[in-house]
Formats: C-alpha cells, sequence, structure tokens
C-alpha cells in the first residue's frame, strides 16, 4: 500500500442542497469502483433521554476492497454474512476506515486484522504506523479514484471517504459529518464543535478539504433511509421548507 500518500489539495466551499434518493437505492455501481451500502445506520432518540445509534457500514470494491465502518460489536455476524453473500472473506479487505471513533463505526475493527487502517487521522498496518497529513487538513490518496478527507466537528478527528466515477458520479461516505436529512438541529446536539462542522465544509460536497471535484452522492453516517443527491446551491443545512424542492424549481 504504498501508494496511499497524502496529497496536497484544498475543496472549494460551496452551499449545495441536497435531494433524497430513493429508500431503495443503495449500490452505485462503476468503474473502476463501485459503492454499495450494506447497511443503513440509525440515531434514534429514545423518550428516556438516550438514544439507539448505529453506524451505516460501506463497501468499495474495485481495484482495492475497502470498507468504511464496521458497525458495532453487535454487528459481526451481519458484517460477517454480508460480506460473505459478496463473496468476501475479511482477508480479502485492503483497507479499513474508521470515520470516527464511536462504538457504532470501528466496533468490528478486529475482524480484519491485514487490512491497512485508517481511523481518523491513525493510518497502520499491523503495528506499524504511517505518516498521515490529514491533521494537516490534506487529503490522504489511496489511489487516484479514492481519497479519505478530514472532516472533525461531529469529533476531534472525523474523516470522510470520496469516490470518483461511480454511475452516480462522485460519492462521499461522510461518516457523522452528515447525519440524517432532518439533522438541522440533531446534528448540532452530537457535535464536538458546530462551528468548524458547519463553516468549514458548508455543504457536504466541495467545502471538505481535499476534495478535487463536486460530489454528487452523500451517503451519511446514521440515516436509515436516505441518500442524497448534492445538486443545488443554498444555505446548509437545508431548511425544511426546501428538503423537497427539485433541482429545476430553484
Amino acid at each position: 500500500m504504498a501508494d496511499m500518500e497524502p496529497t496536497d489539495s484544498k475543496g472549494l466551499c460551496a452551499d449545495i442542497q441536497t435531494v433524497p434518493f430513493s429508500e431503495s437505492q443503495s449500490d452505485f455501481p462503476g468503474q473502476p469502483y463501485s459503492v454499495s451500502v450494506l447497511k443503513a445506520g440509525y440515531c434514534l432518540p429514545q423518550t428516556d433521554g438516550t438514544f439507539r445509534a448505529d453506524g451505516t457500514i460501506t463497501l468499495i470494491t474495485g481495484p482495492r476492497t475497502i470498507l468504511v465502518d464496521t458497525g458495532g460489536p453487535w454487528d459481526r455476524s451481519f458484517l460477517l454474512t454480508t460480506l460473505k453473500k459478496r463473496g468476501l472473506e475479511p482477508g480479502d479487505i485492503d483497507v479499513v476506515v474508521g470515520t470516527h471513533g464511536h462504538s457504532d463505526h470501528i466496533g468490528n475493527l478486529s475482524l480484519f486484522p491485514t487490512a491497512v487502517m485508517m481511523v481518523g487521522y491513525d493510518v497502520s498496518e499491523g503495528d506499524a504506523y504511517r505518516p498521515s497529513r490529514l491533521a494537516e487538513g490534506l487529503a490522504h490518496t489511496i489511489d487516484e479514484h479514492v481519497s479519505v478527507v478530514p472532516c472533525p466537528g461531529h469529533t476531534g478527528q472525523d474523516v470522510s471517504v470520496q469516490v470518483t466515477g461511480t454511475s452516480v458520479g462522485t460519492v462521499l461516505v461522510a461518516g457523522d459529518l452528515f447525519e440524517c436529512c432532518s439533522d438541522e438541529d440533531s446534528w448540532r446536539d452530537l457535535s464536538m464543535d458546530t462551528a468548524v462542522q458547519q463553516t468549514l465544509y458548508c455543504s457536504h460536497a466541495k467545502c471538505v478539504r481535499g476534495c478535487q471535484s463536486t460530489v454528487r452522492v452523500v451517503v451519511p453516517g446514521t440515516d436509515k433511509k436516505d441518500f442524497y443527491d448534492v445538486t443545488i446551491k443554498r444555505q446548509w443545512p437545508v431548511p425544511a421548507s426546501e428538503r423537497s424542492k427539485k433541482p429545476d424549481q430553484d
């Protein structure tokens, strides 16, 4: 994996409206990479003041086989079974990206001891840790089509994964940078630094440092039904009154 190097690119800020895709759409085929959402996450407030949450699990297949977030420890059997249905064993996974350190996103790292691990800003293979410039705001390139971009705010070391060349264009597997379509308020409650999370990224597309092209689809970190078609320049977060607006209505 010697070609996984940081890049010195900076994204451009733009305010983007997001439009939900079909609830049934979870595969975005492409060349050379395809993106498949194995399990959509959720974050559900409970009446006793707690909340139930599990992170989205995403598989990226192509020249490298990349797993983005592994779900919680309770997802172990589901994850192994789902990978097997796709003809994959844990040893077939080349890279595991944990978008941040919460247990519902990195609960099954131990299933993949031979993979390169990227958890937050750390990059390691076995017990060998590699240099990364993610903490400097620079993207970490897996190859010319896949890069890991820093996006702190929800926690201090969040990352997202950008994939170019799918059938719908560039896909951003966002982790908890963006949690769900109706998260104008909920994301704030779960954010370590709301100013950074909102101002630095402006949208979930161009303002993530390191993104070099316009993101078309955002895969959120904890939304049980929606993926997002990034289309219209507008404020972020998108007001509830605007979320159903179509591109040709602007």
